[in-house]
């Protein structure tokens, strides 16, 4: 059942809260809030319209995990203001289903002005009166009504479950897992380094996770995809020593040197101190290539701080 509500008036312009980061923090303590400030809009803005929200009833469609069809009102960069009689709300970018991976600002700007006056179909993913805070997703409403708590029954850490990409952000990956989205951060996608989590994986593929955390008051759920095989670093001693000369490839080139990888999720730093440039090359990057295969020598190796050293053996 679609519940569809009055609609009131709002102005469409909207301070900005840049919203699309609250997911990171589901691995730790902290709420990810940015205080809101405008935006200019080449026009004179207002202070969107202020609305007592029907706290009952938002919880109702929270508990109950209906669909609700309501009117976007407004966007700033992080989504989309939306609302209806008794219920006031914002939609994060990362959760609306038009916003393709990777939009440049421009394009991300002119997609979310396109939802502005559209009644848009989506769950209340998160409810906090004591915060005033009331999430949306139209993500979400694609699985239908009720999936939440079938799926959150059956929910368990340390479960290893298949899902299906939904979105790629810069602070990780949706995965939805049959009614309800859980969020694989950046820091568990690999044991190595990551520039962009685009680099693990796509929309639409399909891949096994392992939920390290439940939270159904929020509906957040924590999950890992790098856990699911051995920490290269826990062993890394045991193939390694100082001095060994290795084959490895350059995964990216900095100011200060290159990093270069030994195996999967195991990479380590070659300074630009232990390398010998020719005498008219400037820079690293003049010298070594992303992708090129070397050969290393191992300097030092700190297991628990998961650093690994390099020096470049002279190319010839």
């Amino acid at each position: 059942m679609v519940v569809k509500k009055d609609e009131s008036d709002l102005d469409p312009s909207l301070p900005e809260n840049l919203d699309e980061g609250w997911w990171s923090a589901v691995l730790s303590d902290e709420e990810s809030v940015v205080a809101p400030s405008r935006e200019p809009a080449g026009k004179t803005t207002t202070q969107p319209a202020v609305m007592v929200v029907d706290w009952d009833f938002v919880q109702n469609l929270f508990e109950r995990d209906e669909i609700i069809a309501l009117k976007v009102q407004g966007f700033n960069r992080g989504g989309l203001l939306v609302q209806g009689k008794g219920i006031q709300g914002f939609v994060p970018i990362s959760h609306l289903i038009e916003m393709p991976i990777g939009a440049e600002e421009d394009e991300r700007r002119s997609i979310l002005a396109s939802y502005v006056d559209r009644i848009v179909e989506l769950k209340v993913i998160e409810c906090e009166a004591t915060q005033e805070r009331i999430v949306l997703s139209e993500r979400a409403a694609l699985a239908g009504e009720g999936q939440r708590r079938a799926v959150f029954d059956t929910l368990r850490e340390g479960a290893v479950l298949k899902g299906r990409v939904t979105n790629v952000t810069d602070f990780g990956a949706f995965i939805d897992l049959g009614g309800v989205e859980g969020l694989v951060h950046v820091s568990e996608l690999s044991w190595g380094r990551v520039q962009h989590p685009t680099e693990i994986l796509e929309i639409d593929s399909e891949i096994r996770v392992l939920v390290l955390q439940v939270n159904e008051e929020t509906s957040r759920i924590a999950l890992s995809l790098k856990r699911l095989s051995p920490n290269p670093w826990e062993t890394l001693a045991n193939r390694y020593n100082p001095g060994d000369i290795v084959p490895a490839v350059i995964t990216s080139l900095t100011r200060f040197g290159a990093f270069a990888r030994l195996e999967e999720g195991v990479e380590g730093l070659i300074h630009v101190s232990s390398m010998k440039l020719p005498p008219n090359c400037r820079s690293v990057d003049h010298y070594l290539d992303v992708g090129q295969d070397v050969n290393v020598r191992i300097l030092h190796i700190d297991i628990d701080r998961r650093r690994l050293g390099l020096g470049l053996v002279t190319i010839e």
